[in-house]
């Protein structure tokens, strides 16, 4: 096995380097390249950010993370970096991790579909303090909106129609699907 996929530890990886500028995701104790972002995918999470900070602003200590560090429950060998995420725990210095996510955000891709639904979007639900998850596609308009309803439960809603509303309830606030997508060409961006 090559040392760049060593099994590790969540402290080894924290402070582990290949030399490049790559972000890489830890999964059962290997470093997992993450494919880049692009075109659409970072306006629609830039759009999302813009709207959930509007809405905290009233809230501190609440705020919003990019590239959120998630931590995977009872596991040292698992770490996520989510698109957003929302927390109400006061930042600390040197904290690479979103402490008591409440809201957890994935843009999808063409190339991070799979591994998002499959792999983080199971471990995301297992965090206790996660009460809504957001899966917004990057290419065309659909949100899935996941939302707890107890410890076993959760309501997924579909939102397709260009005069949905995205309402949370954990933040809480009101978003129009147009203003998520606001300045994508939703079908020519070839990227996603």
């Amino acid at each position: 096995m090559s040392e760049a996929f060593k099994r590790m530890t969540l402290d080894e990886f924290l402070v582990w380097s290949d030399g490049t500028d790559t972000r890489y995701e830890l999964i059962d104790g290997v470093p997992v390249a993450m494919a880049p972002s692009h075109g659409a995918h970072q306006i629609v999470a830039s759009n999302i950010a813009r709207h959930f900070g509007n809405a905290l602003d009233n809230r501190p200590p609440c705020h919003v993370r990019s590239e959120a560090g998630i931590l995977k429950p009872n596991s040292f060998r698992g770490y996520f970096q989510a698109d957003l995420a929302v927390t109400c725990t006061p930042h600390r210095h040197g904290q690479y991790d979103t402490p008591n996510p409440l809201v957890i955000v994935e843009v999808l891709s063409r190339s991070t579909e799979e591994h998002d639904r499959r792999v983080k979007l199971p471990v995301y639900r297992s965090i206790p303090s996660v009460r809504e998850i957001l899966l917004v596609h990057s290419d065309t308009l659909f949100v899935e909106l996941h939302r707890r309803l107890d410890d076993s439960r959760w309501q997924c809603d579909l939102l397709v129609e260009p005069e949905a509303v995205l309402r949370l309830e954990s933040i809480p606030v009101e978003i129009p699907l147009t203003a998520l997508y606001a300045n994508v060409d939703l079908g020519h961006d070839p990227q996603g």
